[in-house]
């Protein structure tokens, strides 16, 4: 049964993804260029197209609920995107650098996690199965995007961060 209230919270946390995703888009062409790594380079490149998509369904949920796509500012994810900056001031040209992409675009994977599955759970309580269907697509691409991240991670980034401090 719907709620006014669970009416505006999805509307609030939706407008709170939506400007999410707007800022981590701004944010990975910064990460690849940032990134020694070929394979992280290609991994952020690759996830900006599909953060594209993510916003481009976030208008399609909005259509769906009779609303303008608006974004309200996220403090969280703001944080989030500024600790991945300082990681890239602070850590430029030395070997741990790409761990600590990796570790900060993880941060905003889990973040993008909690907030697609929220949603999708909520859209489907409140009786809207094609939003929830939606928010689970784009949850789903966020977790192979970590598991991705995990890969490269345990595949040779965070080794090399270790072997090079040597």
């Amino acid at each position: 049964m719907k709620t006014k209230e669970l009416d505006t919270l999805f509307l609030e946390q939706l407008k709170d993804i939506y400007y999410a995703e707007r800022r981590i888009l701004r944010a990975l062409p910064k990460m690849a260029r940032a990134a020694q790594s070929p394979e992280l380079k290609q991994a952020f490149q690759t996830h900006k197209d599909e953060t594209e998509v993510h916003k481009e369904r976030l208008d399609q949920v909005f259509e769906m609920i009779g609303k303008r796509p608006s974004g309200k500012t996220c403090p969280a994810i703001d944080g989030i995107i500024e600790e991945g900056e300082e990681i890239m001031d602070t850590f430029k040209g030395t070997p741990a650098l790409d761990a600590g992409l990796v570790a900060a675009a993880q941060a905003v994977e889990h973040y993008e996690m909690a907030r697609y599955g929220t949603l999708a759970a909520w859209a489907e309580v409140m009786g809207m199965p094609d939003a929830a269907q939606v928010l689970r697509q784009t949850l789903e691409e966020e977790k192979k995007t970590d598991e991705l991240l995990n890969q490269l991670a345990e595949g040779g980034v965070n080794q090399n961060a270790v072997m090079a401090a040597e």
